[in-house]
This record gives structure tokens, C-alpha cells and sequence, in this order.
């Protein structure tokens, strides 16, 4: 079994920042691709952002210059450093990882998906 757990939402003003973190935990060999998503009410799942286990980043273009993805691969966690927020960027924010795990010498791969943080940002 392999759990994502995020932590730093909150609510926060129009113009502030906020640090999400996911750490991984359980059965797990390596990480390739880890991610940041978010949902708002109504709305579907969106990409925000991905970084690859080489810490390449890439960015969709709503969250790009303003959002920053890094990861720490000697601690299986993953960050999302968000800047200059607006009330559009108010959702439930999930990470979410690419895990290779070996289950009785074979080796699985998973995609897996934290919990959720809401963020709330008010104008």
C-alpha cells in the first residue's frame, strides 16, 4: 500500500501565498512523475503542474509564473509553492505520484492519489 498525504491548505487573502506539501508513504521502490491538481465546486480535475523524478517541471499556462512545483526525492514529497493567488484559485488540491512498488519480487506500478487540501482565497 502506498498513501499521499498533503498538508498546507488554508484560507488565505487575494495576493498571499501558501505552501502545499504531499508526502509519501508505504511500499514504495521508486516515484516517477509526481503532481499537483486541483477541483473547484462544479468543475472538473485540472492539471496544474508535474515534475518528473530528474525534477524537470512543467506548468499549465494558468498557473505558470505564479505557482513553482519542487520535490525532495530522499523524502518521497512533492511541493506546490503558490504566490499571488486569486479567488479563482480557491479548490480542493490533491497531489498525486506515478509509485513503483516490488510485491513478492514483482514489480507494480501505481497511480496514486492523495486526499485533498482545500485552499480558500478570499478577495
Amino acid at each position: 500500500q502506498v498513501q499521499l498525504v498533503e498538508s498546507g491548505g488554508g484560507l488565505v487573502q487575494a495576493g498571499g501565498s501558501l505552501r502545499l506539501s504531499c508526502a509519501a508513504s508505504g511500499n514504495i521502490f521508486s516515484i516517477d512523475r509526481m503532481g499537483w491538481y486541483r477541483q473547484a465546486p462544479g468543475k472538473a480535475r485540472e492539471l496544474l503542474a508535474t515534475i518528473t523524478s530528474g525534477r524537470n517541471p512543467n506548468y499549465a499556462a494558468s498557473v505558470k509564473g505564479r505557482f513553482t512545483i519542487s520535490r525532495d526525492n530522499a523524502e518521497n514529497t512533492v511541493f506546490l509553492q503558490m504566490n499571488s493567488l486569486r479567488p479563482e484559485d480557491t479548490a480542493v488540491y490533491y497531489c498525486n505520484a506515478g509509485v513503483a512498488s516490488r510485491e513478492l519480487g514483482i514489480m507494480t506500478h501505481r497511480d496514486v492519489w492523495g486526499q485533498g487540501t482545500l485552499v480558500t482565497v478570499s478577495s
